[in-house]
């Protein structure tokens, strides 16, 4: 018996910000935001949101579409950068609002990956324990709140939202095959929020010195985007003895359209293949992936049987990405 995606949901809160609105606040026109980035709008939280209401909606949501109660779930796994408070993790005001209360339930930070981290350790936990039969696994993300708009080049790039799924028993050789995680601290600084830890605790000083603020090396990160994905899907697929031409759906982060684009067809994947939800939504961090999954899913399904890859990269600076074939087992999938 395997582990799959059995249910999956999404929401993205309600105020949606063109690329009008975003050029008056940054400098820029919006055209320079579509031309580089691809990017058309994107959604912020209201002021009563955080990210915990992001991920309890999309979490009722996946559940609903896997037909299964909260109560039956043994873990809530829950990816973010962007919790609510430094502690208790943000996983368990999810837990307590959806009544996963025999559910253990905790936070993974690997930045914009921390979905694929995320799934693979939900699918660890119910591999090693017998006992155990569900996990939902959220990503969920609020940007808008750590953005420094003087920034234009990162500041028009991030939306807030979130994503789930519920990982669940599937037919052996269905569901999550494999999966390959990285992480490089040697560039840790490429991507960071330098205020607000131990190292550095947020004070009106450092506060008038932005380190609250978001930051992130584009030039470099795009580099590393490009050296590695490649390397990262070639490395995934051989393990089963597979091609890229084998692969029917590719659900990445959605960190910058324009570079999706470049990137994966140069790595051979056709790009009719690559499913994008970052015009419309922006690069939602954490739940992107999952957000963009559900799009798939509610908008046309997915076969019992594609082979389907997710992949992210992030801060840290970390990638990873797993291979799934899709079960079709509950919620109305085909």
């Amino acid at each position: 018996m395997g582990y799959g995606i059995i249910g999956t949901g999404s929401y993205l809160p309600p105020t949606i910000v063109t690329n009008d609105v975003l050029a008056e606040r940054t400098g820029v026109t919006p055209g320079w935001i579509e031309e580089r980035t691809g990017v058309r709008e994107r959604r912020y939280c209201t002021s009563e949101q955080a990210t915990s209401d992001l991920a309890g909606e999309a979490a009722r949501r996946a559940l609903e579409a896997a037909g299964l109660p909260a109560e039956l779930l043994d873990f809530v796994v829950l990816g973010t950068s962007t919790p609510d408070f430094p502690q208790p993790a943000t996983a368990t005001v999810v837990q307590a609002a959806i009544g996963a209360d025999r559910a253990a339930a905790f936070d993974v930070n690997s930045v914009c990956t921390s979905f694929v981290y995320a799934l693979d350790t939900a699918r660890g936990l119910l591999s090693a324990d017998p006992q155990a039969r569900y996990a939902l696994v959220i990503g969920a993300d609020v940007y808008s709140r750590q953005l420094n708009f003087d920034d234009h080049r990162s500041a028009v790039l991030f939306g807030d939202g979130a994503g789930a799924v519920v990982l669940g028993p599937v037919e052996d050789g269905y569901g999550m095959l494999t999966s390959r995680l990285l992480s490089d601290g040697r560039l840790r600084e490429l991507v960071k929020v330098p205020g607000g830890g131990s190292r550095s605790p947020l004070t009106p000083a450092s506060m008038m010195a932005g380190e609250h603020f978001f930051t992130m090396r584009g030039r470099a990160v795009r580099d590393y985007v490009v050296t590695v994905v490649p390397e990262l899907l070639c490395s995934l697929l051989k393990e089963h003895d597979l091609t890229i031409e084998d692969i029917d759906l590719v659900v990445p982060h959605q960190a910058n359209a324009v570079l999706l684009r470049r990137c994966f067809a140069e790595a051979g994947v056709s790009l009719d293949k690559l499913h994008l939800t970052c015009p419309l939504y922006g690069n939602t961090a954490a739940a992107s992936i999952p957000v963009t999954l559900d799009d798939v899913v509610s908008d046309r399904g997915i076969e019992r049987g594609s082979l389907v890859v997710m992949l992210g990269i992030g801060g840290g600076m970390s990638a990873g990405a797993s291979l799934h074939r899709w079960p079709g087992a509950s919620g109305g999938f085909q």
